[in-house]
C-alpha cells in the first residue's frame, strides 16, 4: 500500500505577497510627496520650477548621491562595529549587506520593517532575535545623538533660528541617552509596562535587550559610534547645502545643515514611514522663513529627497533579494 503525503504548503507565497505589499506601499508614498510637492509647484508656476530644475546637472545629481553614499557605508562600518562587539560571527561584507537591504523597509511604521536585519542574522548565525535585539537599539540610538549634536552645531553657528529646534535636538539626544544606558532602560520598560499591561512578550525582550546593552557602555565604543553617524549625517547635509548654492539659494552651511537635521527629525516624530510628508513640508517652510522662494525651496526639497531617502530605499530594494537568498540558504545548510 502506497501513502501520499500531502504536497507542503509553499513558505515563499506569504513572503511574497508581503513584499508586494511593501512595494505597493512605497509607490503610493512616493506618489503622495510627488502630488505634494507638485501642486506647490503649480502654486509658484511650473515655468520657475522647471528653470531651477534645469539648473542642476547629472553629475551635480551623481556629486549628492555620492555624499548619500558615505553616508550609508559609514553608518554600515558602525553597524558592524556593534556586531563585532556583540560577539556576532560576522564579516564587514555579511554586516553592510544587512544593513543596507534593511532600507527597502525604512518606510513601514516607525520603521520597525527594518527588524528583517535581525531575521537575516538568526538564519546566518544562529542568534536569537534577543541577542541582536541590542544592534537595533544601539543604531537607532547613535543615529539620534549625532543628528542631536548636528542640529545643536548647526544652530550654534547659523546665521538664523529654528522653532522648537532645541527641543527637539533635546528629546533626540534624551532618546539617545536612555538608550544606551542598560539600568534606566530596563527600568523605564518595567515602569511602562507596570502602567499598562499591555505586550508582556515585547516588553520581556526591551528588558532581555537592555541588560545586553552593557557591551556597549564604553568609552571608545561610544565615540566610534558617534563619530561615524557624525561622519555620514554631515554628509548629506553637506549635499543639501550644496544643492542649494548651485540653485542660488545659498543659506550658510550651518543653517542648510540645521535645516536638513531638525527636517529629518521632525519627520520620525510625526510617526510616518520614512518621515515621509513631515520631512519634505518641514524643509519647504524652514526654507521659505530664510527668504527662498517656493519655485526653490519645492524642486530643493524634491531633489534632496529623492538622494537620500528614496536612493537609500533604492538600494534597499537592490540588495533586499540578495540578502533573502543568502540567508534562506545559510538556514537550509544549517
Amino acid at each position: 500500500m502506497s501513502s501520499i503525503n500531502p504536497a507542503p504548503i509553499p513558505a515563499a507565497r506569504p513572503q511574497k505577497a508581503r513584499r508586494w505589499r511593501d512595494i505597493a506601499l512605497l509607490a503610493i508614498l512616493f506618489a503622495f510627496v510627488i502630488a505634494g510637492l507638485a501642486s506647490l509647484a503649480y502654486a509658484t508656476g511650473w515655468e520657475e520650477t522647471k528653470a531651477q530644475l534645469a539648473r542642476i546637472t547629472w553629475a551635480q545629481i551623481g556629486v549628492l548621491l555620492a555624499l548619500s553614499l558615505v553616508n550609508y557605508l559609514f553608518r554600515a562600518a558602525r553597524w558592524h562595529m556593534f556586531a563585532r562587539r556583540l560577539g556576532l560571527p560576522t564579516t564587514p561584507i555579511q554586516d553592510t549587506r544587512h544593513f543596507l537591504g534593511g532600507f527597502a523597509m525604512s518606510v513601514t511604521p516607525a520603521r520597525v520593517g527594518e527588524l528583517i536585519r535581525m531575521r537575516w542574522l538568526k538564519r546566518e548565525t544562529g542568534w536569537a532575535v534577543e541577542r541582536t535585539a541590542p544592534l537595533v537599539l544601539m543604531d537607532r540610538a547613535s543615529d539620534l545623538a549625532a543628528m542631536a549634536v548636528i542640529l545643536a552645531v548647526g544652530l550654534a553657528f547659523g546665521t538664523g533660528g529654528i522653532a522648537f529646534a532645541l527641543p527637539v535636538a533635546a528629546l533626540a539626544l534624551s532618546a539617545a541617552f536612555i538608550a544606551t544606558r542598560p539600568r534606566l532602560l530596563a527600568a523605564l520598560t518595567t515602569l511602562t509596562f507596570r502602567s499598562t499591561g499591555l505586550f508582556p512578550r515585547l516588553f520581556a525582550r526591551i528588558r532581555s535587550a537592555a541588560r545586553s546593552l552593557r557591551v556597549f557602555t564604553t568609552a571608545p565604543i561610544i565615540t566610534g559610534a558617534l563619530v561615524l553617524g557624525l561622519i555620514g549625517w554631515v554628509a548629506e547635509g553637506y549635499a543639501f547645502h550644496l544643492l542649494l548654492v548651485w540653485m542660488g539659494a545659498d543659506i550658510g552651511f550651518f543653517m542648510a545643515l540645521a535645516i536638513f537635521t531638525f527636517s529629518t527629525l521632525a519627520g520620525g516624530l510625526t510617526g510616518a514611514p520614512g518621515g515621509v510628508g513631515g520631512a519634505e513640508a518641514a524643509m519647504v517652510a524652514l526654507l521659505t522663513l530664510e527668504g527662498i522662494p517656493l519655485d526653490v525651496s519645492v524642486p530643493a526639497t524634491a531633489i534632496i529627497r529623492v538622494t537620500t531617502l528614496w536612493f537609500a530605499i533604492g538600494i534597499g530594494l537592490l540588495v533586499f533579494p540578495i540578502a533573502e537568498r543568502i540567508s534562506n540558504r545559510a538556514a537550509q545548510e544549517s
